[in-house]
C-alpha cells in the first residue's frame, strides 16, 4: 500500500471527508484528489503536517505499521462524528501547540470533575 492510499484510509475510517482534512493540512481538494486518482503520494514538506492532522506517526504513515492490516483502533468501534464534531476538531488544529495541550488538559480536567460527580 502506498502513503496515499494510507491517508484514504485513515480518512475512510475516522470518516473524515477529504474536504475536511484538505483544510486540516493547508491544501487543495484537488491536491488531494490527484493522490487518489492518479496513484501519487504528498511531498515529503507535508508529511509532518499529515501526521499531525491524523495523530500518527512519520513511520505509520511510511511504513503502514498499525495501518495496514491491522488498523483497527477506530474501525472496531462505530465512529459517527457529526458536522459540530468535525468543526471542533478543525479548529483544534488551528491552535498554536501550546494551546492544545491546555486544552487536552482542560478535557482530561472536565472528564475527571465528572467522575466525581457520578460518585
Amino acid at each position: 500500500m502506498i502513503i496515499s492510499e494510507r491517508i484514504f484510509k485513515i480518512l475512510e475510517q475516522r470518516g473524515i471527508s477529504q474536504s475536511a482534512f484538505g483544510k486540516m493540512v493547508g491544501l487543495s481538494g484537488s491536491t488531494i484528489s490527484d493522490w487518489k486518482t492518479k496513484k501519487t503520494n504528498p511531498s515529503a514538506d507535508k508529511i509532518m503536517t499529515i501526521c499531525d492532522a491524523l495523530d500518527i506517526t512519520p513511520e505509520q504513515l511510511l511504513t503502514g505499521k498499525g495501518i495496514d492490516g491491522d488498523f483497527d483502533e477506530y474501525s472496531s468501534r462505530e465512529l459517527d462524528f457529526s458536522f459540530h464534531d468535525k468543526e471542533i476538531i478543525l479548529e483544534y488544529h488551528k491552535l498554536s501547540i501550546d494551546q492544545q495541550k491546555r486544552f487536552e488538559r482542560y478535557l482530561k480536567t472536565l472528564k475527571k470533575l465528572d467522575d466525581l460527580e457520578k460518585m
